[in-house]
């Protein structure tokens, strides 16, 4: 089993997302574990709701957990992101949301197979999608995360 640690706090996030990912995002703060290290949202990209954002930095930071910080061996792909419940609170005169997400992923090697036999075996009559499918499924890892936002220059 893979553990995945938690990002450093003392980085400036705007700056390694931009460095890693070429995005240019109005962010500061930390990972979003805690709400003491909750991701500050300062600004919205234009055409871009903040669910939108707050998912696309989410799964950020689950690339970056999964498979960027990971050898080669432990790497994951095919990580998505799912919002599964939202909480907005106020604490000392800023607003922040909490957002449970289910994150999964399939060990790199392992998905690099299964699209390969996709590619190779689909439309051929002894390919079994559903058994490929289910194969995908069980391959799966499956992890609930927390990400705390603070968005209250966005108010």
């Amino acid at each position: 089993m893979t553990t995945f640690k938690k990002l450093q706090e003392n980085t400036d996030i705007h700056e390694l997302i931009k460095s890693t990912f070429d995005a240019d995002l109005a962010l500061s703060g930390g990972w979003g574990y805690t709400k003491e290290t909750a991701t500050i949202i300062e600004a919205l990209p234009e055409g871009m709701s903040l669910p939108q954002l707050e998912h696309m930095v989410t799964t950020i930071r689950a690339h970056l957990e999964m498979n960027i910080t990971q050898e080669k061996e432990n790497r994951y792909g095919a990580i998505n992101a799912n919002e599964r419940e939202r909480e907005e609170s106020n604490s000392e005169g800023s607003i922040f949301n909490k957002i449970t997400y289910e994150v999964t992923g399939i060990k790199e090697a392992l998905f690099n197979a299964f699209v390969k036999e996709y590619k190779e075996g689909y439309g051929k009559e002894d390919f079994d999608l559903n058994t490929h499918f289910k194969s995908r499924q069980e391959a799966t890892l499956t992890r609930e995360v927390v990400h705390y936002f603070e968005v209250s220059t966005l108010q």
